[in-house]
């Protein structure tokens, strides 16, 4: 089994958290990827640079400047972090961006309704399979940062739990696929002020009645709008967790 895991920006921004979840990620046997996101370094960044971050419904408009960012803190500095981490727990990793070996072809988003700015939407049937294949069977664990590429000579910004999803999607046509993403909440939260309330399995008649419900809203939908479309094409089983869990048979499951 192929194990893709997404780690997220509030694990990211601790170094206590990170050092304990990447203890944990080295511990899973191979073959595995690692998917990250930028936490808030780049809107940190950009502050100390007198770029101004621009957010709408919670996501970033990436113009050029902020461009320039996201690919320096993702592709750069939380990447190389990461990935030095690993190897010092024993585990081969190499950082990879969207652009790198044609991994991840994307297109830039309509500017309709809102121009996101260079942000992109994968191209899943163009994911480049046979090249994360050939790294997994060399045991070598990819580290994928939200980063994808046009193909005309643009990095495009893309949400860590789309590249995830994509990433996912591909290593199932390798083999067996799980998909887990790891963040600071111990699964999906039917109250989101209380953590013992984990919804334990969502299938898609309890999503569609948990949206009815809001139970899921806000940050949420786009993760398990990822989740879904890693399940309808070839993802056997996505979990959500706590970081600190990664390890251990709990959180949310989420099948057909």
């Amino acid at each position: 089994m192929i194990r893709v895991v997404k780690i997220g920006g509030n694990v990211i921004d601790d170094a206590q958290n990170l050092a304990r979840f990447l203890d944990r990620f080295a511990e899973l046997p191979a073959p595995k990827v690692l998917v990250h996101g930028g936490g808030k370094l780049a809107t940190r960044l950009s502050e100390q640079l007198g770029i101004e971050t621009k957010m709408t419904d919670g996501r970033r408009i990436t113009d050029r400047e902020t461009l320039d960012v996201v690919t320096m803190v993702y592709g750069g500095l939380v990447n190389k972090q990461i990935v030095a981490a690993l190897q010092a727990r024993g585990c081969m990793a190499i950082g990879l961006s969207g652009a790198d070996a044609n991994l991840i072809p994307a297109h830039r988003r309509p500017a309709q309704p809102i121009d996101y700015g260079f942000v992109g939407d994968v191209e899943q049937q163009s994911f480049n399979v046979a090249f994360l294949q050939s790294l997994l069977e060399q045991g070598i664990t990819p580290v994928v940062c939200p980063l994808t590429h046009d193909g005309q000579g643009s990095i495009l910004n893309t949400n860590a739990d789309s590249v995830a999803s994509a990433v996912a999607i591909g290593a199932s046509q390798i083999d067996t696929t799980q998909l887990v993403f790891c963040f600071e909440k111990p699964g999906v939260l039917r109250d989101v002020d209380d953590d013992e309330s984990v919804i334990a399995h969502i299938d898609r008649p309890t999503y569609e009645a948990l949206l009815q419900q809001q139970v899921i809203s806000k940050g949420m939908l786009p993760k398990i709008a990822a989740c879904f479309r890693a399940i309808d094409h070839g993802v056997t089983q996505v979990v959500i967790k706590h970081a600190d869990n990664l390890l251990n048979a709990t959180g949310t499951t989420i099948t057909k």
